[in-house]
């Protein structure tokens, strides 16, 4: 299936990222359930400083993979939506790792503020909530409506055609 140059709605990708949460939380639960059993699940500050950094190493691993395997991840497999860089036919490890490290650019100014300010766990949800509705709008700032980690990244997400259906093969 070839990428056309059609840029997927970003209500589209908005959505896909809601069904990528889902699927992180599961990638993250096996590595997350042997890491609470080796720490006793404690919760000094070390553990969540460490429960933090595996989170980051576990979805940097899912994420990195699937966009050098094939451009996709399963949520971007089910909406049709493909991350290239322009000019080659698979994304470098190196792109997808930067791409990986500026998509954090999302939450990260929600979660200085949050922290910052030293908001309730409540007001830290709003400040993160309203970080990726800001970093969201960047998208409007660029002619071709690409998101700013994708600009950083030097990468594109394209919209790919709906598949055939299996009766018109035939036909």
């Amino acid at each position: 299936m070839q990428a056309n140059n059609a840029v997927p709605t970003i209500k589209r990708r908005l959505t896909s990222m809601v069904y990528e949460i889902l699927l992180a939380f599961a990638a993250l639960f096996l590595p997350f359930l042997v890491f609470e059993i080796v720490v006793k699940a404690s919760h000094t500050s070390q553990v969540e400083h460490l429960r933090q950094a595996l989170a980051f190493l576990i979805l940097g691993i899912y994420f990195v993979h699937q966009w050098t395997r094939k451009g996709q991840t399963l949520a971007m497999q089910t909406w049709r939506i493909k991350v290239v860089q322009p000019g080659l036919e698979r994304l470098p490890m190196r792109t997808a790792l930067i791409r990986y490290l500026a998509a954090w650019l999302w939450v990260l100014p929600g979660i200085v503020v949050a922290y910052a300010a030293d908001l309730s766990n409540k007001h830290k949800l709003y400040a993160i909530f309203a970080s990726v509705i800001v970093w969201s709008l960047t998208a409007f700032l660029d002619k071709d409506r690409q998101f700013l980690h994708d600009r950083i990244a030097g990468t594109r997400l394209v919209q790919l055609p709906k598949p055939e259906k299996k009766g018109a093969k035939a036909a």
